[in-house]
Parts: C-alpha cells; sequence; structure tokens
C-alpha cells in the first residue's frame, strides 16, 4: 500500500513539472533581432512592453532589400493608433492602427515541442531551461505558422519563427530582457506629437505590428 502511495506520489510529481502553456510578464524592457530566411530583412530594435496598457514602443534600425532604415513607433492598441517618431525633426505621423493587441503568450492551441537546456547543464548558471511550442493562427489572407520558445521560469521570450506565404519564415531573437519597464516614458507621445493629426490616405489599410517587418 505504501508503494502505491509513493508511485502515485512521484507519477503526480512528473505531471507537475510538465511545461505549461504561459503569458509572459505584463511588463517588460528588452532587444530583439530579427532576420527573414530570403535575407531581405535584418534589424535590431529595442522594445518597451505593456500588456496592461496594451502599448508597446519599437526603435529599429535595419536593412530591407539591401537598403538602410530606421524606424521609432509607438503603438497604442487602446487608441488604435501608431505614432511614427522623428526626434531629429521633431516630427509625428500618425496613423490608424490595424488589428487587436495579442500578448506575449504560448496560444492555448500550442502543441508542445520539447524541453532544453541552452548551454550546458553540467553546472549551475551554466545552462538555461526553456520550452518550445508551435502551431497556428489564423490571420486575415490565410493562415501562419509559428514556433516559439520561452524560459521554464518566468516565461521570457526567447525566440519566435512566424511563417506566412508573403514573408517566408522570419526569425525573432530576444536578448537582454528586464521584467519591467525602464523608462515608463517610452510609451507615451512626446510634446511634440500633442497636435499630429491622424493620417488616413484612400484605399490605405489600417497598420499591424507585423507589416513593420
Amino acid at each position: 500500500m505504501r508503494a502505491l502511495v509513493l508511485f502515485v506520489c512521484l507519477s503526480l510529481g512528473c505531471l507537475a513539472q510538465k511545461p505549461q502553456r504561459c503569458t509572459s510578464p505584463t511588463l517588460l524592457t528588452g532587444s530583439f533581432s530579427v532576420s527573414t530566411a530570403n535575407e531581405k530583412l535584418m534589424a535590431y530594435a529595442k522594445y518597451s512592453y505593456d500588456a496592461r496598457g496594451k502599448r508597446i514602443r519599437l526603435r529599429e534600425v535595419g536593412s530591407f532589400k539591401k537598403k538602410s532604415f530606421h524606424i521609432d513607433v509607438l503603438l497604442l492598441y487602446k487608441l488604435g493608433v501608431m505614432y511614427k517618431i522623428n526626434y531629429r525633426n521633431r516630427t509625428c505621423c500618425k496613423k490608424p492602427l490595424g488589428a487587436q493587441f495579442h500578448p506575449l503568450e504560448i496560444p492555448q492551441n500550442a502543441s508542445l515541442l520539447g524541453q532544453v537546456v541552452l548551454g550546458s547543464s553540467s553546472g549551475p548558471g551554466q545552462g538555461l531551461l526553456v520550452n518550445s511550442w508551435a502551431g497556428e493562427l489564423q490571420m486575415k489572407k490565410g493562415k501562419a505558422k509559428y514556433m516559439s520558445t520561452v524560459t521554464e521560469f518566468g516565461c521570457i521570450p526567447v525566440s519566435t519563427l512566424f511563417h506566412t506565404d508573403k514573408s517566408g519564415w522570419v526569425v525573432t531573437s530576444f536578448f537582454n530582457n528586464v521584467i519591467g519597464l525602464v523608462d515608463p516614458q517610452h510609451l507615451v507621445p512626446p510634446p511634440f506629437c500633442k497636435d499630429a493629426k491622424l493620417e488616413i490616405e484612400d484605399g490605405e489599410d489600417p497598420l499591424t505590428f507585423y507589416s513593420l517587418f
């Protein structure tokens, strides 16, 4: 009987350790790199993320089709607007923001690919335990495939592979993540954006997060 109880306890312990779908911290600051399989896009960005207020700030530099670019954008999903900010000229371009806010999380329909240690498991502090998940998302123009890797403890994003028929595979690698907002003012439009008018061109679709890449 004792052996049976011990077996049940051990079984429950194993089940409790199975990776679970998770949601990343509501406030994050960090950096990430973005690249495409066809090498048309390579970029580096710093980001501020606020899931509570549904706000994202991206300051990005990179190259697209061998042409360099720099963008500084503030996405305000609750207001449905996006600011393109130019500090050098102290100007703002205000445009409608399409699509809903999607928090950094592992969707409920995602399938677990596996759990691995990045680095080494030979000693303390030599490795990082992560979980990889995969699935599909229904987009406006067909389905998109994704594979997301997050830390086992904290659900901090590590990398994401995203595929659509239009863009092919897009790889995003996160690093220098900090829980919280290093500078909350990054998620507030600068004063010179106060009088910016909403720009809507005929036939132009509202911008989305993915149209930035």
